[in-house]
């Protein structure tokens, strides 16, 4: 059997605000390949995350896949991906003591606590997406909202990159980086607005870009565009079992996907077995991508 060892490597997964979203469960098909993990949680979400990790009333959602136990998880670091360092957080938001508990919750915070407490870097998992607007339609996305998605859901992942290069730089078997996108990034998809699908596209363009720039640095970096699952998150966009229907009937495997697929793709690609693959987008959709023209009925 060809096995996928993790085993010594330093997950970090951004972006786990809940038990159900694709970043929960990468999580826990990254623990069942051996890898450790560290948090990076918004900080209003820190505490939900702490709680999900520590109550007997959520054990059956850490249980790990292939009995391999149950999910364990090293630190939670809070992180705001929309400030690159704490001089860009504006007054309101200072005060707010939500955030202000937390000290340093900026990109070079976290980087920074990644470097004290564990010296080096495996992985990293972008699964990060937002704009304030995203049921609006492009012709009535604001310019703010606009750029709040591009900022949070995609130049984040080259913040963070260029952040944790240091701590992932010349790793042995290399580092891996692996970010979240959508077929909203290719094609037009309604309620799918506010800036997000432009996010996504830039967050596809911006990850071959990446993959270039790390490549001598042996960093890798992919991305997974994810069929339709309806997650809290994605309760945001609207018609989500409408469109979670429509995908299964038009797939060339007529079914929604199931988010251990997306998370077990993960793990294959932050694996030596994917030791050649990078700069690129890897559909886990039930093929929906390849489809033109959708039967009827």
């Amino acid at each position: 059997m060809i096995p996928i060892d993790l085993k010594g490597k330093l997950a970090l997964v951004a972006g786990v605000g809940d038990d159900r979203g694709f970043a929960w469960h990468i999580s826990k098909a990254l623990a069942a390949a051996g890898a450790r993990l560290v948090f990076a949680t918004h900080p209003r979400l820190v505490n939900v995350v702490g709680n999900i990790l520590e109550r007997d009333l959520d054990r059956e959602s850490r249980e790990l896949p292939f009995g391999a136990g149950e999910l364990k998880v090293e630190r939670v670091i809070p992180c705001d991906v929309e400030h690159d360092s704490m001089a860009d957080v504006d007054e309101k938001k200072r005060e707010d003591k939500r955030f202000s508990k937390h000290g340093d919750y900026s990109i070079q915070g976290l980087a920074a606590a990644i470097g004290k407490d564990f010296g080096s870097l495996d992985i990293l998992v972008h699964s990060i997406a937002f704009s304030p607007e995203i049921k609006n339609k492009a012709i009535d996305t604001s310019r703010k909202a606009y750029l709040t998605a591009l900022s949070i859901s995609s130049f984040s992942l080259t913040a963070m990159l260029k952040a944790m290069q240091p701590y992932m730089e010349n790793r042995p078997d290399g580092a891996s980086a692996i970010a979240l996108s959508y077929l909203g990034g290719d094609r037009v998809v309604p309620h799918y607005g506010g800036g997000m699908s432009t996010a996504k596209a830039a967050l596809q363009i911006d990850a071959k870009q990446l993959a270039s720039n790390l490549g001598p640095k042996n960093i890798r970096v992919n991305i997974i565009s994810a069929g339709p699952y309806a997650s809290r998150a994605a309760s945001a966009i609207g018609d989500m079992d409408e469109m979670i229907n429509h995908a299964a009937s038009c797939s060339p495997l007529p079914r929604g996907i199931r988010p251990e697929e997306v998370a077990n793709t993960t793990a294959f690609l932050c694996s030596p077995l994917a030791s050649a693959i990078t700069g690129h987008v890897l559909y886990v959709d039930c093929g929906y991508n390849v489809m033109g023209i959708f039967p009827k009925g």
